[in-house]
């Protein structure tokens, strides 16, 4: 089954190619051996609608369709795996926001999100708690028209930069995943904070922090959704997070294929561009061959998530998610041999792109979740 783009979607991609060529490409090393996040690049990213692109335009977003995101995710990744993430990220938990939350949490953080101006943290990991999200122990509980939330949260993308974060909280603890509900909180509420975890073996340019929760408080109308009902709105949004990490990883191995396709045109031995090398000319060919499959398989992901085909939907987010994320940890993997000893320096973008794409394999759920839900598919 094909998935053919429309004129639209592919306006949208070389808009975002085009980004990512001029404004992105030329500081990725920079911020990658620094570590700093990229909020310019975020502000600048949101005047062409890069942003949380999901957003409606009624509330200052471009509206676009799954497919649409989809192509924004791997080209921002192409261009560079750091910066797309904290770019791309910026509007982590807006779709919660839009499907369940009341009118005044739209109106008052969807605008800044999608304007660039304000960034958004979905905090669900905890140190205990990874793919078993049922298994949270931060708590809620209600205190005098209030909300008490203690605990702490882990591996959460735009810890220290987010404005506001969805939190996932226990407010029925015996319950098990039927206790959870999902929280609007404002990180400068006391008792929120966010310490940076910045140790990390790719995207350095993304944001990565523990946040700790010490008697936070919110008033009872930041509930998102219904009480108790959290993990079922958050498994609505679990194949579209899916499909959108199989649109970094494919964007990591076009990014890599590129460079190393680009590099043996170049690089020449024995009077030769080593493209010239069967064995080199191979390598591409697969490479290419990989990036395609995976592109074709996420991109049928992001129709069934659009077309709101749920079963199909998860089957095939699982799907693209794992295979693209193995395919471009391999694609990278022999871009850099494509290289030799030039790609295992920083000179090149290489090695980056090899550091970058692993994260793919882990977090949305790691392959072998991805393997126990394609599997309980089947079965």
């Amino acid at each position: 089954m094909a998935f053919q783009l429309s004129a639209e979607h592919e306006a949208v991609r070389r808009a975002v190619r085009e980004f990512g060529e001029a404004e992105i490409e030329p500081v990725a090393r920079e911020h990658d051996e620094t570590g700093a996040y990229p909020e310019e690049l975020r502000r600048l990213a949101a005047e062409y609608d890069f942003v949380a692109p999901n957003i409606p335009e009624a509330y200052g977003g471009a509206g676009m369709d799954t497919l649409a995101t989809t192509v924004v995710t791997e080209e921002l990744w192409r261009a560079d795996p750091g910066i797309g993430s904290a770019v791309g990220s910026a509007g982590f938990g807006t779709s919660m926001l839009i499907e369940y939350g009341e009118e005044w949490m739209k109106e008052e953080w969807l605008p800044p999100i999608a304007a660039g101006e304000a960034a958004s943290a979905s905090a669900i990991s905890e140190p205990a708690h990874g793919s078993n999200v049922a298994g949270i122990e931060t708590s809620a509980e209600r205190e005098d028209g209030e909300w008490v939330i203690d605990g702490t949260k882990t591996w959460i993308t735009n810890g220290t930069v987010a404005d506001v974060a969805i939190v996932m909280a226990k407010t029925d603890p015996g319950a098990g995943h039927r206790g959870i509900t999902a929280f609007l909180v404002p990180t400068d509420t006391p008792g929120f904070e966010a310490e940076k975890i910045d140790n990390k073996l790719g995207i350095h340019a993304s944001d990565l922090a523990t946040l700790y929760l010490d008697g936070v408080c919110v008033p009872e109308d930041n509930v998102v959704g219904a009480v108790d009902e959290g993990f079922y709105q958050l498994m609505d949004f679990f194949a579209s997070g899916r499909t959108s990490v199989a649109a970094q990883a494919i964007g990591a191995a076009q990014g890599a294929l590129d460079a190393a396709t680009e590099y043996a045109g170049e690089r020449e031995q024995s009077g030769q561009p080593i493209g010239e090398f069967q064995a080199i000319r191979h390598k591409l060919a697969e490479m290419a061959t990989n990036v395609e499959a995976a592109r074709s398989l996420a991109y049928r992901a992001a129709a069934h998530v659009e077309a709101g085909e749920d079963e199909l939907a998860t089957r095939f987010a699982s799907m693209a998610k794992l295979f693209a994320s193995e395919r471009a940890v391999d694609v990278a993997d022999e871009a850099l041999q494509v290289f030799g000893g030039a790609g295992y320096v920083t000179d090149h973008p290489a090695e980056r792109y090899y550091r970058d794409a692993r994260i793919t394999k882990i977090y949305e759920g790691t392959s072998e979740i991805q393997k126990n839900i394609i599997a309980d598919g089947l079965l």
